[in-house]
C-alpha cells in the first residue's frame, strides 16, 4: 500500500456514525490517531432511521449466526481476536437467539454511541456533510446518504446510481401475543428455547397467503421485484411466487414440534426477542413495504397475534451503492483520488456484520498508513479480506451487493468430508492466518482509550 506522507495530528474524517463509521472510527482513535465523526442525526434522518444514536439497527435485530461453520460466524470471530467495537457491544447487549447473536437494540446503539462520545481523540460534529471534506476521509453515510452528500459522491464516482430495496420488518409486545396459541422454542431444540413460535394450519395457511398477495402495498418511486435484495425480500414478494414459497422460507416447520400435538405444523411464524427485557419481539423474515392498515389487518390473521399490539410496522426504503469493482482498491480506497475512502453497505457489502467488518478493515488499514507502517493485506483467506476483495476485483458489469460466504473466501487445497466438517477446517485456517497477522506492528500500538 502507498504510504503519502499524512501528519499524525491531522484528523481523519469519518462520515457517518453507523455500524461502519463507528468501527472504523474506534480502530483509528485506539491507535492514537483523532477523528473527526460527523453524523446529521438528530437533526436530520434518514427515511429508516428513528433515533440519533450511533450504529442503529433499521432492520432486524439480528447480527445472524455466531457459529464457525457459517461464513458470518466465522466473520465475527475474526472481528472479535482485532477488538471491533460493534461485536463487543452486541455482546455485552445480546438477547436470546437460540444460535445467532441478536440484540437489544437501544443497547447496542447506546454502548457504541457512549464509548466513541467519550473517546479523548474522537470529536463528534452533529450536522449534515453537504462536501467531500478535505484531507484523509472516510464515507461511511450509508445507502441512504443525504442528497446533498450523493450528489457530491456521483461526482467522484460516475457510476454510483446502481440501487436496490430493502424492508424491515415489523415488532410486536410479547405481551399481546396468544400464548395459549404460541410455544417457545427453538429450532432443532438448539440451544435455548428463545423463539415465540405462531403455528398454521394448512387452511389458516392458505387463506393468509391469499391475502398477503392482494394486499395494499406502499407506494415507492422505482420499485419493481426485480430491484429487492434476496436477504431482505418483502415477505408479499416472496408469497407471489408461489404459494408454498413461504413454507420453504420464513415459515418453514422444520425442525420445530408443537408441544401441544406432539407434530410438526404445517407452517410456523416465528418472533424474536427484541431488546433484553423481553418485551418487544419481531417478525423473523417479515420484511415487507405493505401499508400499515393492510399489514395490520393481513399479519392478525396469524391466529398467535390476531389481537398483537404492532408498535413498529414494517417500511421499504431504496439502498444505493457503488459499482465498486474498479473505482475501490483492496483497501475501499478510491482508485482516482485515494485520500478517500469507503466503508459500509454503500461499497456493496451487504449485512450488519459485513459493514462493520467493511469499517474495521479500512480503520485498520488507514491506521496503518497514516503511522506510516506496513499495510496488514488480509488475504482471501480470511473472510474480512475476501469481503475487500470481492468489492474491489469483482465483476464490473453485473456487480451485486453480498454476504459474507464460504464461496469468496480461497478454498482448502485440501480435501474434507462434509461441509461441516470443511467450513470448520476453512474457520480454522483463517483465524490462524489472523492471528499471525495481528503479530503486525499496527495491532501493537499503544490503546489510547
Amino acid at each position: 500500500m502507498d504510504t503519502p506522507m499524512i501528519q499524525m495530528n491531522t484528523p481523519v474524517t469519518v462520515v457517518g456514525a453507523g455500524l461502519a463509521g463507528s468501527e472504523c472510527a474506534w480502530q483509528l482513535a485506539r491507535r492514537g490517531i483523532p477523528v473527526r465523526l460527523y453524523e446529521m442525526r438528530p437533526g436530520k434522518y434518514t427515511p429508516a432511521h428513528h433515533t440519533g444514536g450511533f450504529a442503529e439497527l433499521v432492520c432486524s435485530n439480528s447480527l445472524r449466526s455466531d457459529e464457525l461453520s457459517n461464513a458470518v460466524g466465522l466473520l465475527k470471530a475474526e472481528m472479535r481476536r482485532m477488538d471491533s467495537l460493534v461485536i463487543r457491544a452486541a455482546d455485552h447487549t445480546k438477547v436470546a437467539a437460540g444460535g445467532a447473536l441478536a440484540v437489544d437494540r437501544a443497547a447496542f446503539s447506546r454502548e457504541i454511541t457512549e464509548t466513541l462520545e467519550q473517546h479523548p481523540l474522537v470529536e463528534v460534529i452533529r450536522e449534515e456533510v453537504t462536501e467531500i471534506p478535505t484531507g484523509v476521509t472516510v464515507i461511511a453515510s450509508g445507502p441512504l446518504s443525504s442528497d446533498a452528500i450523493t450528489e457530491r459522491i456521483m461526482q467522484i464516482c460516475p457510476e454510483f446510481d446502481l440501487h436496490f430495496f430493502d424492508a424491515v420488518a415489523p415488532i410486536v409486545t410479547l405481551e399481546s401475543v396468544d400464548m395459549g396459541k404460541a410455544y417457545f422454542a427453538s429450532r432443532y431444540d438448539k440451544g435455548t428455547a428463545d423463539y415465540v413460535n405462531c403455528p398454521m394450519t394448512k387452511e389458516e395457511y392458505t387463506a393468509f397467503v391469499r391475502e398477503l398477495v392482494s394486499a395494499e402495498e406502499a407506494e415507492i418511486h422505482g420499485f419493481d421485484d426485480g430491484g429487492v435484495f434476496e436477504g431482505c425480500m418483502p415477505v408479499e414478494v416472496m408469497a407471489r411466487r408461489g404459494e408454498d414459497t413461504l413454507r420453504y422460507g420464513p415459515l418453514k416447520p422444520v425442525g420445530l414440534r408443537n408441544p401441544r400435538t406432539g407434530k410438526e405444523d404445517y407452517a410456523v411464524v416465528q418472533l424474536r426477542q427484541d431488546n433484553t427485557d423481553g418485551t418487544l419481539f419481531n417478525m423473523v423474515g417479515f420484511q415487507t413495504h405493505l401499508k400499515w392498515g393492510e399489514q395490520k389487518r393481513v399479519f392478525s390473521m396469524i391466529p398467535a397475534l390476531r389481537n398483537a399490539d404492532f408498535v413498529r410496522y414494517g417500511v421499504m426504503h431504496r439502498n444505493t451503492y457503488l459499482n465498486s469493482p474498479g473505482l475501490l482498491d483492496r483497501y475501499y480506497r478510491l482508485k482516482a483520488e485515494p485520500r478517500i475512502r469507503f466503508a459500509g453497505q454503500m461499497t456493496g457489502v451487504e449485512g450488519y456484520v459485513e459493514s462493520a467488518a467493511s469499517g474495521m478493515l479500512v480503520g485498520i488499514e488507514t491506521a496503518a498508513e497514516v503511522l506510516g507502517l506496513p499495510a496488514v493485506d488480509f488475504p482471501q483467506e480470511t473472510a474480512i479480506g475476501a469481503l475487500g476483495l470481492y468489492i474491489s476485483q469483482g465483476s464490473i458489469g453485473d456487480f451485486q451487493p453480498m454476504n459474507i460466504n464460504f464461496g469468496i473466501i480461497r478454498s482448502l487445497d485440501f480435501r474434507v468430508k462434509g461441509k461441516r466438517n470443511k467450513n470448520a477446517e476453512i474457520s480454522r485456517r483463517s483465524l490462524e492466518i489472523v492471528d499471525r497477522l495481528m503479530e503486525k506492528e499496527v495491532f501493537h500500538i499503544e490503546d489510547h482509550c
